[in-house]
């Protein structure tokens, strides 16, 4: 299934759903970001995705890891709160989703790196490499507030 992210854009559709999803920012010993090349859009991304009844949200965030990406995972704390009503993904099935994103940082516990049916690739990337990568700017937001290590309190907006 395909999808169109709108990022303040006034000729966006209107929103129709809401679902609390989830994003894992991990990095390796060696400081390089987990990122998967989703399969809906093309963009490069951290792995996550939408909470299901019955789990909790850690769960969420250790099973999706998994699923797109071979990695088991643990987190380790709260990067930041999204929910920029602004910013709209419209899917092939017309489903126009608000954001609701919530960024743990996690850290990798074991697994292999493979694709699945939501991630065309699957790789470690160095932090000097991200710029060059074709990245949502709401998904660069995400991974700048996981990496800024100063901050005392997660983001939260």
């Amino acid at each position: 299934m395909g999808r169109i992210d709108y990022l303040h854009d006034p000729a966006a559709p209107r929103a129709n759903s809401v679902v609390p999803s989830v994003v894992a920012f991990l990095q390796n010993r060696a400081g390089q970001v987990l990122l998967v090349q989703r399969s809906d859009n093309g963009r490069w991304a951290l792995p996550g995705g939408g909470h299901d009844l019955g789990e909790s949200i850690s769960d969420t965030v250790v099973r999706e890891v998994c699923e797109e990406t071979g990695i088991t995972a643990q987190v380790v704390d709260l990067s930041g709160i999204y929910t920029d009503p602004g910013h709209v993904m419209r899917y092939d099935d017309g489903e126009i989703r608000q954001q609701f994103s919530i960024c743990f940082r996690a850290r990798p516990t074991g697994g292999e790196l493979r694709t699945s049916s939501e991630t065309t690739a699957v790789r470690w990337v160095a932090p000097a490499d991200l710029p060059a990568l074709d990245i949502h700017p709401t998904m660069r937001l995400r991974i700048a507030h996981a990496m800024d290590r100063t901050r005392t309190s997660p983001y939260i907006g």
